[in-house]
């Protein structure tokens, strides 16, 4: 097949292009830019889609003999940032790589595919993607449970999916790293990307500041009885279930339990006040099943490194996903993805709307 490789420049993206080259596929890599520029040296956590990044990755398809190509998206992710910031500024906690994934990754990175006659689009995530004997494309999570990325492809569709090719879904880290060394490959010991990739300082005030200033409003802290604890300058610079940095004191650990931009107000609470019953979420797709009809039982994953929760999920009559944890879960965030799964097979994807509280807290 004809396949387009996005690389990244780092080490799994480049062992993926050199994977499906040497498996014998007509492979074109292609390093998508994002238009965020910066003067930040490198160091030993590491953003993607930078001048370096393209460079190695331009080094990488030149050592193992495949065309390169850089898609100028700055439009793009323009509006992808313009999102991330919007979504902090009415109180919610975005994702921006699972909507990258979906809107761009595989997305107009497809589009470009298509333009180019390719059959298909590659990348580095750690997951696999199968054909189930429903007929249905899905993902699976990646052999590596340390490195699994399934979670943050949740969102991709039927059409998606069947275009989508992960060589390293069966791999670990280490051994992708071992294929690197042994092929000489300039970017093997490369470090992990850490950051989200336009916000290369991990200042992510800053740039919702810039884009959303008015976001930025003084206001105050109450605890889960309304009583003012202290005071804030701007509800974007918190999320739930954050305990650092709150400048507040309840006489043990204070976390965010709300955050309510109506009011211009962060609530707080203890450990327990953060615990939940359930959730609400929207914009689902599903992908190992159809939309279900009937209540389903799951596993339900609320942000990337969260273990999935026992649950049920139910749709309702307009599309809203409601589920409901076998135990209460901390911290369940709006604006975060929800990945629901049937053990390792992601059944769907969409966005956390509301949390379901425990009756005890606020």
């Amino acid at each position: 097949m004809r396949v387009v490789c996005g690389m990244s420049g780092g080490v799994d993206s480049s062992v993926a292009a050199l994977l499906l080259r040497e498996a014998g596929h007509d492979v074109v890599g292609l390093f998508m830019r994002n238009g965020v520029s910066t003067l930040r040296p490198r160091t030993s956590h590491k953003s993607c889609c930078s001048v370096v990044d393209a460079t190695d990755a331009r080094r990488v398809a030149a050592a193992i003999g495949i065309p390169f190509y850089a898609a100028n998206l700055k439009e793009d992710f323009d509006r992808l940032i313009g999102t991330f910031a919007a979504e902090y500024a009415r109180g919610r906690t975005p994702n921006p790589c699972v909507l990258c994934n979906r809107d761009l990754k595989f997305g107009r990175v497809l589009e470009w595919a298509e333009g180019m006659d390719a059959d298909a689009v590659a990348t580095g995530h750690y997951a696999r993607v199968e054909r189930l004997p429903n007929g249905r494309w899905a993902v699976r999570r990646g052999a590596d449970a340390a490195k699994d990325q399934s979670y943050t492809l949740a969102q991709l569709s039927q059409e998606q999916l069947s275009r989508t090719l992960l060589p390293l879904g069966r791999m670990t880290k280490p051994e992708v790293r071992d294929i690197a060394r042994r092929a000489g490959l300039p970017v093997a010991d490369k470090p992990e990307s850490m950051e989200i990739c336009f916000v290369p300082d991990d200042d992510y005030g800053r740039v919702v500041r810039e884009r959303m200033p008015e976001a930025f409003r003084p206001g105050e802290i109450r605890d889960v009885h309304g009583r003012l604890v202290g005071r804030h300058e701007g509800t974007p610079l918190y999320t739930i279930g954050q305990r650092h940095g709150l400048r507040v004191s309840l006489g043990r650990p204070a976390y965010v339990v709300d955050i309510l931009p109506q009011s211009n107000t962060v609530v707080v609470g203890f450990d327990e006040d953060t615990l939940v019953e359930g959730l609400v979420a929207s914009a689902m797709t599903w992908a190992a099943v159809p939309e279900p009809q009937e209540e389903v039982r799951c596993g339900a994953q609320i942000r990337y490194h969260h273990r999935p929760a026992p649950a049920t999920a139910r749709v309702d009559g307009e599309g809203r996903v409601e589920v409901r944890f076998g135990e209460p879960q901390r911290a369940v965030t709006p604006g975060q993805a929800l990945a629901l799964y049937d053990g390792d097979v992601v059944l769907g994807g969409g966005w956390i709307d509301s949390a379901v509280r425990v009756p005890a807290a606020l």
